[in-house]
């Protein structure tokens, strides 16, 4: 739903939201530097990762202090707000809501404190599977969920039910108990802790700082405040940074299982994920896109900007120039004002528009990232023809997504993903394109140069990596009452699944 408030995402069109991004977490222990500001900046680097609230938590090694609003990174933070964050060790979040509403209640860092006095702040990037059954295990330990129905409130619940042990030794015990995606970065007053699920769905990174330790969702926030890259944490590792030093632990064998849309559309071009560069990455699957769906054409364009590197490798291999056929206006995300259905158009336009001398009399590719409900390329289609494209040929350097994501994407329902509902020739009638290829699974997982075993391919293969619990028992607003998937058709989670 479009807000009232001028706050700005990243969408082009909010009646066809694309996949949401999870969430970006960073943490720092650095003592003698400002690591509010080093947090924020890493906060920022990370802001195409959640865009609904953003936070940091800073400790001076006697307390911790919790700052967070909705809104971007630069609307919540400034100056003043900055000044008082002082201490050796901070985390930050930036927030796209995969369980629970995106109110202030939910943005993270979450905060808690033990019977003892230890403070616990944590931040998520994922979305977990068994949250009814936390949930229960923290009613069954009189834990209070105090105004919050996210799952990352209740680990950090679970967390501080044992208050005569170390935050590190209470972690080892209750990770073990978590289902699904989780990359955390958490602290108490002391320390910086970081985990990653035996899966390791979603990215997470270890820098080292010149007097201190960095821990990012992305390589590029590591780049951004001037750490090297050291590696990435392990699945089922938990990682402790202190005055100690750094130490490791596993609470679980790792079974790799990355998000094969982290190399598609996810993270930052400029970033890396098990030794790939996500830009070569994704200039080789507009290469594969090419030899897979080539087309007599006289311009490849991209749909910037997530489009930009495949159009490159297409125009690359397909050898037909490669150009510019939209123009982006960067200081507009989601419409503010709600359009009629008459000025909706206008409102598309107002982010993405065409430039006429470079389509007009041209048969034009247009290459883009991912197709959801279809009302985006749907109107980006006839902008061209308008503009005097003489054919409109698209090219998509994913898959099909025709099933859900429970893993830390919030893309649409299953009943709401187009390829869910037509063929690829009734899509393309659809949306008006003369011609409609996607990039084959095959040609994407090789592209990204990781074994097809070490990745998950659920959105788009329907092949769950971890299982996902039976009933009633997940989906976003579950902690609210809400646990069925708004679909239209009344099924559980799990039958929308399996559909």
């Amino acid at each position: 739903m479009a807000r009232g408030d001028g706050r700005l995402t990243h969408e082009l069109d909010p009646h066809d939201a694309g996949p949401q991004d999870a969430c970006g977490v960073f943490g720092v222990w650095a003592p003698g530097d400002e690591v509010a500001k080093l947090t924020y900046f890493g906060l920022y680097a990370l802001q195409h990762r959640g865009q609904e609230a953003a936070g940091i938590a800073v400790s001076d090694g006697a307390s911790v202090t919790v700052y967070k609003d909705l809104g971007l990174v630069a609307q919540v933070f400034d100056e003043p707000t900055l000044a008082p964050l002082t201490g050796h060790v901070a985390i930050g979040h930036a927030r796209y809501s995969t369980t629970g509403s995106p109110t202030w209640e939910n943005a993270q860092p979450t905060l808690r404190s033990t019977t003892t006095g230890t403070t616990i702040a944590l931040g998520h990037n994922g979305n977990l599977t068994n949250t009814a059954e936390l949930a229960a295990e923290c009613q069954r330990l009189g834990i209070d969920a105090e105004g919050t129905t996210s799952d990352t409130a209740l680990v950090t619940g679970l967390l501080s039910a044992y208050p005569d042990e170390s935050v590190e030794s209470a972690a080892l015990k209750v990770f073990p108990k978590l289902r699904g995606a989780f990359s955390f970065v958490f602290m108490d007053e002391d320390t910086l802790y970081a985990a990653r699920d035996p899966q390791g769905v979603r990215p997470l990174v270890l820098g080292r700082l010149e007097r201190g330790w960095v821990i990012a969702s992305e390589t590029a926030a590591l780049d951004t405040v001037g750490a090297s890259t050291v590696r990435e944490v392990e699945p089922g590792e938990l990682i402790a940074i202190d005055e100690h030093g750094l130490r490791s632990a596993r609470f679980a064998a790792p079974e790799p299982k990355g998000c094969l849309f982290e190399y598609v559309y996810l993270a930052r071009p400029d970033s890396v994920i098990s030794g790939r560069n996500l830009y070569s990455a994704r200039v080789e699957i507009g290469r594969r896109l090419a030899r897979e769906f080539p087309a007599e054409a006289d311009i490849v364009i991209p749909v910037p900007e997530s489009g930009i590197p495949a159009a490159i490798g297409y125009a690359e291999e397909s050898k037909v120039p490669y150009g510019l056929g939209f123009t982006k206006n960067s200081y507009v995300g989601r419409t503010f004002i709600q359009p009629s259905q008459t000025l909706r158009q206008l409102g598309i336009q107002l982010k993405l528009n065409p430039l006429r001398e470079q389509v007009k009399g041209k048969r034009v590719v247009v290459v883009d990232d991912s197709i959801v409900r279809g009302n985006t390329q749907r109107a980006q289609i006839r902008m061209l023809r308008e503009a005097g494209a003489l054919e409109v040929h698209v090219r998509i350097s994913s898959p099909p997504v025709k099933w859900p994501c429970f893993y830390g994407i919030d893309f649409a329902t299953k009943a709401e993903l187009i390829a869910d509902n037509l063929d690829i020739e009734g899509i393309r009638r659809s949306i008006g394109a003369d011609s409609l290829g996607f990039v084959s699974l095959d040609g994407l997982i090789s592209a990204t140069e990781q074994p097809k075993t070490r990745l998950c391919r659920a959105c788009f293969d329907g092949d769950y990596p971890i299982p996902l619990p039976e009933g009633d028992v997940i989906g976003k607003h579950l902690l609210e009452g809400l646990d069925r998937r708004a679909d239209g058709r009344g099924k559980t989670a799990k039958e929308e699944a399996n559909t």
